[in-house]
């Protein structure tokens, strides 16, 4: 349950290997969430997020194996999720993704699949999941991590951008089942970030640190808006990025 300042105590991070998460879970275990059980499919990356965690004040953290590219797993590693967590899960983040080689996974099907599995079809699987518990206990909030990428899809990244705009889309459906019910979900849409994903890539207008991030995400999480925009600026940019004619978005987005 929540403290008394709406602070989530127990929290699941599904992805929680990733810099974004990491750094997320840091800032809310400084903010009193005791309990924090960390997913994800590499050990050595998933046991420094339990070693910052603990860092910063946790006194819990649980792992629980995850592999994204096997959707069919998904209700399972959330079972165990929500086990480990020991009592009422107060907020799930769902953080897994991969950017990938467009250029490598555009002629190969099985690379196309594996993204698609990545960042769209294990987080759906989860989140039905998810929901199920959350309305089941009559509480919880979910994060989706989703990305600006997904508003409009370059041809340069449209595998990514193309799995990110399934799951923007069907999350943001997912929050509207969730009224009445006690639950609630969040999309966090973030700009270009530094992290390993990233490594090797220029630097792009409005590009943040994982850090920023989660100062974004805390900001957000303490209200009820539907959306987390990092930056927020963003939020404008988009509006009108949307609605550029496609040549002009080509040449602005895929030079």
């Amino acid at each position: 349950m929540e403290n008394a300042f709406g602070q989530p105590q127990r929290v699941i991070v599904l992805g929680g290997s990733s810099e974004i998460a990491r750094a997320i879970t840091k800032k809310l275990v400084a903010a009193r969430a005791h309990t924090v059980v960390l997913c994800g499919r590499n050990p050595e990356l998933l046991a420094k997020a339990s070693e910052e965690a603990l860092d910063y004040g946790a006194t819990a953290t649980p792992l629980v194996h995850l592999d994204a590219e096997h959707p069919a797993s998904a209700t399972t590693t959330v079972d165990e999720a929500f086990a480990a967590a020991g009592g009422s899960v107060d907020l799930v983040i769902v953080a897994v993704g991969h950017l990938g080689s467009q250029a490598d996974d555009e002629t190969s099907p099985e690379a196309a699949l594996a993204m698609m599995n990545v960042n769209f079809t294990w987080p759906v699987v989860a989140l039905t999941e998810v929901r199920n518990r959350l309305v089941a206990q009559g509480s919880g909030r979910i994060l989706v991590i989703s990305s600006v990428a997904g508003m409009r899809v370059r041809r340069s990244a449209y595998l990514y951008g193309g799995a990110k705009a399934g799951l923007d889309r069907l999350a943001d459906g997912l929050a509207d089942s969730l009224e009445g019910t006690g639950a609630s979900l969040q999309l966090l849409r973030p700009g270009a970030v530094r992290t390993r994903m990233t490594a090797g890539l220029a630097d792009m207008p409005f590009m943040t640190g994982p850090n920023e991030v989660a100062e974004y995400v805390m900001a957000g999480l303490s209200t009820n808006q539907r959306v987390i925009w990092s930056p927020p600026v963003l939020r404008w940019v988009y509006l009108i990025l949307r609605h550029l004619p496609r040549q002009l978005w080509r040449m602005v987005m895929d030079r």
